[in-house]
């Protein structure tokens, strides 16, 4: 008789559940994502600078972050660019940013970040 466990229908969804929030316990590729809430493409350079971590560190994270799905890259000329790869992966960072602080949303650090949060709002 065999007694091994059967797969139950949802053990691949939490598999990549929880592949999607390793990638986010990350305190520097979280900052990464919200940095890329302004909807703007950011080089690895700029990234770096704003989350003070090395380029190499910056480079490394944001692999990560784009193989598990969460930024889109764009390369022009030597220049590598990622953003977001979406409004599932906005709404993503978006909420769970609003749950890390129940009850205090996020300030925008910026007007032009201001305008980006109405647009974002007044399209959902």
């Amino acid at each position: 008789m065999d007694r091994s466990p059967r797969p139950r229908p949802h053990d691949s969804t939490a598999v990549r559940l929880a592949a999607l929030a390793a990638l986010l316990a990350d305190e520097t590729r979280a900052s990464f994502c919200l940095a890329l809430l302004d909807g703007r493409a950011w080089t690895a350079g700029e990234l770096a600078r704003y989350a003070g971590v090395a380029p190499s560190t910056a480079s490394e994270h944001l692999g990560r972050l784009v193989a598990g799905g969460l930024l889109a890259e764009e390369r022009q000329g030597r220049h590598r660019y990622v953003r977001l790869a979406g409004e599932r992966a906005a709404h993503l960072v978006e909420e769970l940013a609003s749950q890390a602080v129940p009850g205090e949303p996020e300030r925008p650090r910026s007007l032009r970040a201001a305008s980006v949060g109405s647009a974002l709002a007044r399209g959902r």
